[in-house]
């Protein structure tokens, strides 16, 4: 039985209309996308925006005390070794190869800064110069690079290095991981989406009200009591 009638065709209304707009979210709407993929874009874009950090890990490469070095990578396998050795010749670097370990002799300041230029091009989405460079896919190139990185920063401590292999490390955190995750994302700074970012977060604040007032009215046209 009903019994508040009022309250109860309002919690209707409000579901049905709640229900259409939930519908019109997941249908591609938004410039071929449905909501959520839209939204995901779009916060991604605006991530990607304010995650560039290329050029300040250049000056810190630059403060390298110690730039000729001779480096023993062990690889993932004989195949990404292969892979690997044209990164560093392209770098200038003596590299001998022995099944998966790189014997890699040259200028690490050289070396690091030809992996930011790489890093650079796939920032920018321009993943056809970095294939150019090395014959093979953008993506896989990067992430040698990556692998060759965390090889070199254990070889490095090893070494002793400690101030080369805390730099190396932050030309990967932030230059190499962030380059290749957001490959093919298009940078925007919040500024330029800020109407949009705003209405998004304020819609989701009053959806999420409107179902929960929905559900309300619902519960007590049927006189039953929400517990709080």
């Amino acid at each position: 039985m009903i019994a508040q009638k009022s309250k109860f065709v309002t919690g209707m209304v409000l579901m049905i209309f709640f229900a259409v707009v939930f519908a019109t979210i997941f249908m591609p709407v938004f410039d071929g996308k449905n909501g959520l993929q839209y939204l995901d874009n779009l916060y991604n874009s605006i991530s990607k925006g304010s995650a560039y950090y290329i050029d300040q890990v250049r000056e810190e490469v630059q403060t390298i005390q110690t730039p000729e070095l001779t480096l023993n990578l062990t690889m993932k396998s004989e195949m990404q070794a292969q892979q690997t050795v044209p990164l560093f010749m392209k770098a200038g670097a003596q590299v001998g190869q022995d099944g998966a370990i790189l014997t890699v002799s040259g200028n690490i300041v050289q070396i690091l800064g030809h992996c930011l230029d790489d890093a650079q091009y796939m920032y920018d989405n321009d993943g056809a110069a970095v294939t150019a460079k090395y014959g093979y896919a953008e993506k896989a190139a990067l992430y040698n690079w990556w692998s060759a990185l965390k090889a070199m920063d254990f070889d490095l401590k090893k070494q002793k290095q400690f101030n080369v292999a805390k730099i190396a490390e932050m030309v990967n955190k932030k230059a190499v991981e962030t380059a290749y995750n957001y490959y093919g994302i298009e940078g925007q700074h919040i500024s330029e989406r800020l109407g949009v970012v705003t209405f998004s977060l304020i819609f989701y604040v009053i959806y999420t009200l409107w179902y929960g007032f929905g559900i309300m009215y619902l519960f007590e046209g049927w006189g039953l009591q929400l517990e709080h």
